[in-house]
C-alpha cells in the first residue's frame, strides 16, 4: 500500500520531464493499485476472527534496541486505508482532466502520489515514531501541493503559513512522545495498553501533559482552534488538493491520533474535556466563517473546520463516540470531496472563477455537477436518510448523554450548517446569472463527472451502512475497544434532539432561502454588519495570532538583534578595539634605533640600582 504510491512519486521526479506525456497516467495506477491491496487487506481481515484482526508486520529495528519500525494492520487503520486509496484513487482520476492543460500536471501527479504514500505511513504505523515520520510526510507533501502555484505569491506566502502552522502543533506531538518514552519506555501501540497504565506508577499530570501536546499536535493536522489559520489559505493550491486535504488525507490525521491515543485521553478527564471543548469551539468557529465566504472554496473549508469539530467531539466521548466520528470522518470524506470536486467543476466552467456573487442559474448548464453537488449538500446538513443524518445525528446524541452543553451547541452547529451550505447552493446553482460576459459555463468532461457520480453515491448510502445495527462500531472494538454502554441508533428515536436539529437545519436552509435565493443577490459584495466582518475575517484569527504571537516574535527577534550587535558583538568587538589600540599605542616604544635602547637599558639598570641600594640601607 505504501510502496506504490512512494514508487510512482519517486519514478515521476527521478525522471522529470520524460514522463510528462504518461506521467498521470502512472500516478492513478499506482493510487489504484494500492486501493486494491487495502481492499485485499480488509477482505483478509475480514476473515479472521475477532481477536486475531490485529496483524503487526516488523520490518526492521530503527533505533537499536530502543524502537522497532513495523505496520499494523487493524480496524481503524484499514478503515482509515480504504478512506484515503479510495477517495484519493477518485481524486487522482479527476486531476487527469482538472490539469490537463497545466505544464507541470507530471510534477502535480508525483506530489498526490507522496501525499497519498506519506498518510498511509502515518495510519498503518505501529509506533509513534512512524506515525511521526508520516506526519512530517504529509505536512511537506501539503507545503508543495499548496504551493503548487508558486508564480503565484498568494500561494506561496499559503504553503509557507500551512507549513510554520504546522509545526506548532508538531512540536506538541513531539513532546508528548518524549513523554510517552521517558514515562513507558516505548512508542509501540501493543504496548501501552490501558493495564500498563494501571500498572505503572504514572502520575495524573502526566497522562494529562501527554494527553494535551497530542491533542496540539492533532490541533494543527485537524486545523482545530488554535491551530485552524492555515486551513482556508491552503485554498490557492489547485482544487484537487483542496479535496485531498479535506476529505481524505492531511485533515483527518489529527481525528486518527486522537482515536489511537485514546487510552491516555479515557485516563485524563480533563485531557478529554480540552478536546471536547476544541471540538465544540471549531465546529461553531467553522460554521460562523462558512456563513460569510463568498469564495466557494473557503465557504466548504469553514465547513471542512466545521465538521472535523464535531468528528473531534465524537473522540472526546471515549469508546461510544469513537464509531460516531469515525463514520462521521469516512462519510465526510466522500461527501466532502463530492462538493469540492463539484466546486472545482464549477471552476472549469467559468474561466476558474471562485466568486459565487459572480454565479448563477448554473444547475441549467451543469446538471450532472448540480446534482451530484445537492447530494453532497444533503448530506452535509444531516438530511435525513443521507449519510450525514446518521453519523452527525450519532455524535449529538452520544453527547447528550456526556453533557447537555456539548449537545446543544452542536444542534446549533447544525443550524448554522443548514444556513451556510443553502447559501452556497442558492449563489451558485439558482438565481439569475451574474457571471461576466466572457464566461461560458459549461459540463465538465467524463474523466471529472464520473468520479462525482461515485462520490455522491457514496455520500446517499455510507452512514446508513456504518452506523445502523453498529456495524462500524463492532468493526472496531478490536482496536479502540467497547463502550459501556452500546448505543443504539435509531432514526427519531430521541425525538427532542433529533427533532430540535431538524428543525434549526430546516430554519437555517429557509432563512438562506429568504436571503439569497427569494431576493436577487448583489454582484458586488455588501459592507455588512460588525458580525459578517467577523465572520469573513475568519473570526479575526489571523490578527489574534499577529498580535498574541507574530507581534511579540518580531520585538523578540529586534530585541536579539539589538541584543547581539550593542551586547555580545560590542563586547567583542570593544575587546579587540582595545587590545588593537593600546598594542599600536606600545608600538611606539619600539624605534629600531641601537642607541635609543642603550639608553632605556641604561635608565633601567639606574633604577634597578638606585632600588636595591634603597633596599639595603632600609
Amino acid at each position: 500500500m505504501i510502496v506504490l504510491p512512494l514508487l510512482g512519486a519517486l519514478i515521476l521526479l527521478v525522471l522529470n520531464r520524460r514522463t510528462d506525456r504518461w506521467g498521470h497516467l502512472l500516478g492513478v495506477a499506482m493510487s489504484l493499485a494500492s486501493f486494491v491491496v487495502a481492499v485485499l487487506a480488509f477482505v483478509e481481515l475480514l476473515g479472521l476472527g475477532e481477536a486475531e484482526r490485529r496483524q503487526a508486520v516488523h520490518l526492521y529495528e530503527f533505533i537499536p534496541g530502543m524502537v522497532d519500525m513495523g505496520l499494523l494492520i487493524d480496524p481503524l487503520s484499514i478503515s482509515f486505508a480504504l478512506l484515503i486509496t479510495g477517495v484519493g484513487s477518485l481524486i487522482h482520476i479527476y486531476s487527469i482532466g482538472y490539469m490537463s492543460h497545466d505544464p507541470d500536471r507530471r510534477r502535480f501527479f508525483a506530489y498526490l502520489n507522496l501525499f497519498v504514500a506519506a498518510m498511509l505511513l502515518l495510519v498503518l504505523s505501529d509506533n509513534y515514531v512512524g506515525l511521526f515520520i508520516g506526519w512530517e510526510g504529509v505536512g511537506l507533501a501539503s507545503y508543495l501541493l499548496i504551493g503548487f502555484w508558486q508564480f503565484k505569491p498568494s500561494a506561496a506566502v499559503a504553503a509557507k503559513k500551512a507549513f510554520v502552522v504546522n509545526r506548532v502543533g508538531d512540536l506538541g506531538l513531539l513532546v508528548g512522545m518524549f513523554i510517552i518514552w521517558t514515562t513507558f519506555s516505548t512508542l509501540n501501540y501493543s504496548e501501552l495498553t490501558p493495564a500498563v497504565l494501571e500498572q505503572s506508577a504514572v502520575s495524573p499530570g502526566a497522562i494529562t501533559a501527554i494527553g494535551l501536546l497530542l491533542l496540539l499536535g492533532a490541533c494543527g493536522k485537524s486545523a482545530q482552534v488554535p491551530l485552524q489559520s492555515w486551513l482556508l489559505d491552503a485554498m490557492e493550491g489547485p482544487t484537487p488538493v483542496s479535496a485531498l486535504i479535506h476529505a481524505a488525507t492531511m485533515v483527518t490525521a489529527g481525528v486518527y491520533l486522537v482515536v489511537r491515543s485514546g487510552l491516555f485521553f479515557e485516563a485524563s478527564s480533563v485531557a478529554s474535556l480540552v478536546v471536547a471543548i476544541v471540538g465544540v469551539v471549531t465546529l461553531l468557529a467553522g460554521a460562523i466563517i462558512g456563513c460569510a465566504k463568498d469564495d466557494i472554496k473557503k465557504g466548504l473549508a469553514g465547513s471542512t473546520m466545521s465538521q472535523i469539530g464535531y468528528m473531534m467531539l465524537g473522540a472526546a466521548l471515549g469508546p461510544a463516540g469513537y464509531a460516531f466520528a469515525i463514520a462521521h470522518l469516512i462519510a465526510h470524506g466522500f461527501f466532502k470531496a463530492d462538493m469540492f470536486l463539484g466546486a472545482g467543476s464549477v471552476m472549469h466552467g467559468m474561466n476558474d472563477e471562485v466568486n459565487m456573487r459572480k454565479y448563477g442559474g448554473l444547475r441549467k448548464y451543469m446538471p450532472i455537477t448540480f446534482a451530484t453537488f445537492i447530494v453532497g449538500y444533503l448530506a452535509i446538513i444531516g438530511f435525513p436518510f443521507l449519510s450525514g443524518f446518521y453519523t452527525k445525528d450519532g455524535i449529538i446524541e452520544t453527547a447528550m448523554e456526556h453533557g447537555a452543553w456539548m449537545g446543544w451547541l452542536a444542534v446549533l452547529g447544525a443550524g448554522i450548517t443548514g444556513f451556510y451550505m443553502s447559501r452556497m447552493i442558492f449563489m451558485t446553482f439558482f438565481g439569475e446569472k451574474r457571471w461576466e460576459k466572457d464566461a461560458h459555463p459549461h459540463e465538465s468532461p467524463a474523466v471529472m463527472t464520473v468520479p462525482l457520480i461515485l462520490l455522491s453515491i457514496g455520500s446517499i448510502g455510507l452512514g446508513y451502512f456504518l452506523i445502523m445495527n453498529n456495524r462500524l462500531m463492532d468493526f472496531l472494538a478490536p482496536a479502540v475497544g467497547v463502550p459501556e454502554h452500546r448505543p443504539e441508533f435509531h432514526v427519531f428515536s430521541t425525538t427532542t434532539v433529533g427533532l430540535s436539529t431538524l428543525v434549526l437545519v430546516a430554519a437555517g436552509t429557509a432563512f438562506a432561502w429568504f436571503k439569497y435565493g427569494r431576493a436577487p443577490v448583489p454582484a458586488v459584495q455588501p459592507r455588512g454588519s460588525f458580525l459578517t466582518t467577523f465572520a469573513r475575517r475568519d473570526l479575526y484569527g489571523d490578527a489574534i495570532n499577529e498580535s498574541l504571537l507574530m507581534r511579540p516574535g518580531q520585538w523578540l527577534t529586534r530585541f536579539a538583534v539589538y541584543f547581539d550587535n550593542r551586547g555580545i558583538d560590542g563586547l567583542v568587538n570593544g575587546l579587540a578595539a582595545g587590545i588593537g589600540g593600546s598594542s599600536g599605542r606600545l608600538r611606539r616604544l619600539q624605534t629600531g634605533f641601537a642607541r635609543t635602547y642603550a639608553l632605556s637599558i641604561l635608565i633601567g639598570a639606574a633604577l634597578v640600582t638606585g632600588a636595591l641600594l634603597l633596599v639595603g640601607n632600609i
